[in-house]
């Protein structure tokens, strides 16, 4: 009897799916927001003894991030809130376009499309309360994570199994590189080289 001789590195082959439906809707995408608090983190907010804001985020999430700009899809961030924690990860990832502190996200949002010269068909979203509901009722690919708000859920083309700061974020990367048929190429990638980059 011949024993087969091994093959090495063993191939790895895509595992994910998504439904062709959600995959055509988001063919065009060439930029993708993101909300951080209940996207990007599970929406709790840690305050410490002297007022400083603590927050949790995710390397799977992060990771996922770095794929898309890689992929040539520009992740942006667009969040209510302005704290220290969230700037030092947008910077850690390379985030180029994070907009801090923000009430009007419609307007913020407008804004980045015209500086990267694209158009609402071109953009995807993932957001999880009201504020984010003026983006995904215009966007070409509306995500929600597991947890969010009920409204937001019931407008989202599609909701993640993990929610927010645990995997939300990533899932919304690979349906989004998925489409643009970069999922199986990057994967791949990652069996004989090392990014060494932030997570």
């Amino acid at each position: 009897m011949t024993i087969p001789t091994p093959v090495w590195p063993r191939p790895v082959l895509p595992t994910l799916q998504f439904s062709p439906e959600l995959l055509l809707m988001a063919q065009s995408v060439r930029a993708a927001v993101f909300d951080v608090d209940g996207c990007l983190t599970d929406g709790r907010i840690y305050i410490g003894e002297s007022g400083e804001t603590v927050k949790a985020f995710s390397t799977l999430d992060g990771h996922g991030i770095k794929l898309l700009g890689r992929a040539g899809i520009t992740p942006v961030v667009i969040t209510g809130r302005d704290t220290p924690a969230v700037r030092r990860r947008c910077a850690d990832l390379g985030i180029v376009h994070a907009l801090h502190g923000i009430h009007d996200k419609l307007a913020a949002a407008q804004q980045v499309l015209q500086a990267l010269a694209l158009d609402w068909h071109e953009l995807a979203v993932i957001g999880d309360d009201w504020p984010d509901l003026p983006l995904m009722v215009r966007c070409a690919l509306a995500c929600a994570p597991a947890q969010a708000h009920a409204e937001v859920r019931a407008v989202a083309h599609h909701v993640t199994a993990m929610p927010g700061g645990q995997g939300a974020a990533r899932e919304f990367c690979d349906l989004l590189l998925m489409a643009g048929g970069h999922y199986a190429g990057l994967l791949a990638g990652h069996l004989t080289t090392l990014d060494g980059t932030a997570r």
